[in-house]
């Protein structure tokens, strides 16, 4: 089986598994979007999701976030971590649209990734969400699933995504990463992964999961009525230390 055909097939059963599911990050538009994905850097999206009703209930646009001041906005976005970092990043990256793009967030790889505190996964995030342009934002998640799995290896994440974008069909790309990253945030997990009740074992070449399915065979056959019982192991005898004597006569 090719590397394309085998790539449909598994987004199909993880299609199926998980449908078209929401956006974790909660937002309005395009800008706050930036904004929550920008927070979302070494935090948990439901963290950035218990921050971001104050945020934006200070500043909700471009406009109304380059009139604050960094320390304001830092004492809201600090449960996030690097609030000095991400404050300064917000509040700037504010200005600059109002500046240059009628405060607007401009739909371009380019433009976005010229924004302060925004690398190509957080651009890539933005483009396929708020404007439906196939894109392949790469997390921890994806890129341990496509290494793992011999789906779409790569020493980093930019050729991993590269990968990716040239072996999953068309009409998946605006939800693969999102049924990637669900599969190795809950099945496919870093520790101890789930390969028996994975989807897709079969197209995996994972050594872990050979090792995985074979445990859970010889578990299942021993469950079964008729079968014979395994022979206990025989329990090594304990070595008894050497008896001192106390005879101390000479």
């Amino acid at each position: 089986m090719n590397t394309e055909k085998r790539a449909s097939i598994v987004q199909e059963e993880l299609m199926s598994l998980y449908g078209a599911p929401p956006i974790p990050l909660v937002h309005r538009d395009a800008y706050t979007l930036l904004v929550a994905v920008l927070l979302s850097a070494q935090c948990t999206d439901k963290r950035v999701n218990l921050v971001t009703p104050a945020l934006f209930a200070l500043a909700s646009t471009p406009e109304e976030m380059a009139r604050q001041d960094v320390e304001a906005v830092r004492e809201i976005v600090r449960p996030c971590g690097l609030s000095e970092r991400k404050a300064s990043a917000i509040v700037n990256l504010s200005r600059i649209l109002v500046e240059k793009y009628e405060g607007k967030v401009p739909c371009d790889f380019a433009a976005l990734e010229s924004l302060p505190g925004v690398g190509h996964k957080t651009a890539s995030v933005v483009m396929v969400q708020a404007f439906g342009v196939p894109a392949f934002p790469v997390d921890t998640h994806i890129f341990r699933v496509c290494n793992r799995t011999g789906f779409a290896p790569g020493k980093n994440p930019a050729e991993v995504e590269e990968k990716l974008l040239k072996v999953v069909p068309k009409d998946y790309l605006l939800n693969a990463h999102h049924w990637l990253l669900l599969f190795g945030r809950y099945i496919c997990k870093a520790r101890n992964p789930e390969c028996v009740r994975c989807p897709v074992a079969e197209y995996c070449s994972a050594p872990e999961k050979t090792e995985a399915l074979a445990k859970a065979a010889e578990e299942a056959a021993d469950l079964k009525p008729g079968s014979p019982a395994k022979k206990p192991r025989a329990k090594k005898k304990p070595t008894l230390p050497e008896a001192k004597s106390n005879d101390r006569s000479v």
